[in-house]
C-alpha cells in the first residue's frame, strides 16, 4: 500500500505572510486526503502552525539552520517528503532541499538560485498581479496538477485557525465584563514596518469614541511596542478596558482574539489572525499597489477593510512618509465599520 504523500511548505516571513500561506496547506489537504503537511517557518510563527487544523508539524527554520550542515540535511531527508514548496523563497533552504534529495522542489523563476535548486519553476511576478496574496500562493500548486488561480472566495475559505491553548482565566474575566449588546474591540496600532499606520491620534479618537458607546476597548502589541506608546497608553487609559501590549504570549494572543469581537489594524499579522479565527477584521489600508486591500486585504468570513479613494496617489509611491492617504480615513467611517458588528452579536 502506497503510504500517503508529505509535503513541506515554505515561508519563512512575518505572521501576516504565513496566514495568508494556510490555503496552500488546505488545498493540498483536500487535494490529497490523509497527507502529511509540514509548514517550515520562522520560529515565532510556530503558533499559527499550531493553531491550524491543516498543518500536522513545524518545522523551524531558526533552528534547521543552527544545524551542522549534515545534520540540516539529514533532517529534511528524514520527512521522505513529496515535495517541498517554496513559497518564500530562501536560498539557504532551497539548496538543503536539492542536498536532501527532495523529489519534486517548487519555486518562482524570477529567483535565479531556483534555477539551480529547483526542478519545476512557475511564472510568478506578484508585483503587478491583480490577484490576491493567497491567490498567488496557490498558483505555485500548478506543477501539482492544481489549476489556478483559485478564486477568491475558495481560497479565502481555505484560511483557518482554531485556538490551540486556553485563554488564561484574568483575560476570560476581562471579556466577560462585557454589557450586553456590546462589544469587546482590540486596537492594534502599531505595525513594526509592514505596513502604513493610520496613526495615534485617529486610534486615540477612536478609542474614545467606541468607549463612549459602552464597548470596552483593549490595545495590543508586542512589549516594545508597548513602551513605544507608553504617554499614549496613559494619555488614554479612562478609554481602555486593559493594556494587552506584552501580556500574551503568540498562542494566548490567538486565543484572545478568538474569544474578542474584532479588531482594527493595518494590515498587520494580527488583522490576519483574527479574519482567519472568524472574527471580525477591519483592515486599513493605503490604495497605492502593491500594499493595498486587493494584495493584503484579510481573508474571512467577518473581514473587511477600508481604504481612501485615491488610487493613483503619487505621494503613496514617491514620499511615502508624507502621504496622506490613509491617514485620510475618518476616524467615524471606521467606528461606524465596528458598530456594524453589533447586530451579529450572538444572542
Amino acid at each position: 500500500m502506497t503510504s500517503p504523500p508529505t509535503f513541506l511548505v515554505s515561508r519563512t516571513d512575518a505572521i501576516g505572510d504565513v496566514v495568508l500561506t494556510l490555503p496552500v496547506a488546505g488545498w493540498l489537504r483536500q487535494r490529497y486526503p490523509g497527507c502529511r503537511m509540514v509548514l517550515i517557518g520562522r520560529a515565532y510563527t510556530a503558533a499559527v502552525a499550531a493553531a491550524c487544523p491543516w498543518v500536522d508539524e513545524f518545522l523551524s527554520l531558526d533552528d534547521l539552520l543552527s544545524l551542522p550542515p549534515p545534520a540540516q540535511v539529514k533532517r529534511l531527508q528524514a520527512y521522505r517528503a513529496t515535495a517541498i514548496i517554496h513559497v518564500f523563497p530562501n536560498k539557504q533552504l532551497a539548496r538543503l532541499a536539492r542536498q536532501a534529495g527532495i523529489s519534486v522542489r517548487i519555486g518562482t523563476r524570477n529567483r535565479w538560485w531556483h534555477w539551480l535548486t529547483c526542478n519545476r519553476l512557475v511564472a510568478l511576478s506578484r508585483r503587478h498581479s491583480l490577484l490576491h496574496e493567497a491567490q498567488l500562493n496557490l498558483a505555485l500548486l500548478a506543477p501539482l496538477g492544481l489549476p489556478t488561480p483559485l478564486p477568491l472566495a475558495e481560497a479565502a475559505a481555505l484560511v483557518r485557525l482554531v485556538p490551540a491553548v486556553p485563554l488564561p482565566p484574568r483575560f476570560q474575566e476581562l471579556l466577560a465584563a462585557r454589557q450586553p449588546g456590546r462589544l469587546n474591540v482590540v486596537l492594534h496600532p502599531r505595525s513594526r514596518g509592514s505596513a502604513r499606520e493610520w496613526g495615534l491620534p485617529h486610534f486615540g479618537q477612536l478609542a474614545r469614541q467606541l468607549h463612549a458607546a459602552g464597548h470596552r476597548v483593549f490595545v495590543s502589541g508586542t512589549a516594545a511596542e508597548g513602551a513605544e506608546l507608553a504617554e499614549w497608553l496613559h494619555a488614554h487609559a479612562a478609554h481602555l478596558a486593559a493594556d494587552l501590549t506584552g501580556q500574551l504570549t503568540l498562542p494566548e494572543f490567538i486565543a484572545f482574539l478568538a474569544a474578542a469581537d474584532g479588531i482594527v489594524a493595518g494590515s498587520t499579522g494580527p488583522l490576519h489572525l483574527a479574519a482567519a479565527l472568524g472574527r471580525h477584521a477591519l483592515g486599513l489600508y493605503p490604495p497605492i499597489r502593491p500594499m493595498h486591500p486587493g494584495r493584503w486585504g484579510p481573508l474571512g468570513p467577518h473581514a473587511s477593510y477600508l481604504v481612501f479613494d485615491r488610487p493613483s496617489c503619487q505621494d503613496c509611491r514617491l514620499q511615502p512618509a508624507a502621504c496622506t492617504c490613509i491617514k485620510a480615513l475618518a476616524v467615524a467611517a471606521v467606528a461606524a465599520g465596528v458598530e456594524s458588528w453589533v447586530p451579529l452579536l450572538p444572542n
